[in-house]
């Protein structure tokens, strides 16, 4: 019934690129912006698998990863390593929530953009 849609796939794509893109710069660019406290804080999250040492650094590759990644989103460039690097970033906030709260409501959106993204880097950015 709706087969006519699969020649606009590539047209499907550019719409989850910027709208993925769109929303990881607006919810990046305010861990970014919050210094070295947000990225400590940002960092601790590591924890969760087992890396405590330079929360920091951590916190601050997240918040650049979600940030700048957006960007890159948009723009479809090094589209599957940002997909990877969004990827790891959902998976550290998943198990994060996961072992704070073991509520399925907190931690279902990392894991649900973890899927997202593991399945766009293996799609591929479109034409």
């Amino acid at each position: 019934m709706l087969s006519f849609l699969s020649k606009y796939s590539d047209f499907g794509l550019l719409l989850a690129r910027v709208g993925l893109g769109v929303m990881y710069v607006l919810h990046g660019w305010p861990k970014l912006a919050g210094g070295a406290p947000m990225w400590i804080r940002l960092g601790h999250a590591m924890a969760s698998i087992g890396i405590s040492f330079f929360p920091l650094a951590w916190g601050l590759l997240a918040s650049l990863s979600e940030c700048f990644g957006g960007v890159l989103l948009v723009l479809g460039f090094l589209f599957r390593p940002v997909c990877c690097f969004l990827a790891f970033t959902m998976f550290v906030a998943f198990t994060s929530v996961l072992h704070a709260t073991h509520q399925f409501q907190e931690y279902s959106r990392p894991l649900e953009m973890l899927f997202v993204f593991v399945m766009l880097a293996f799609v591929g950015p479109g034409k």
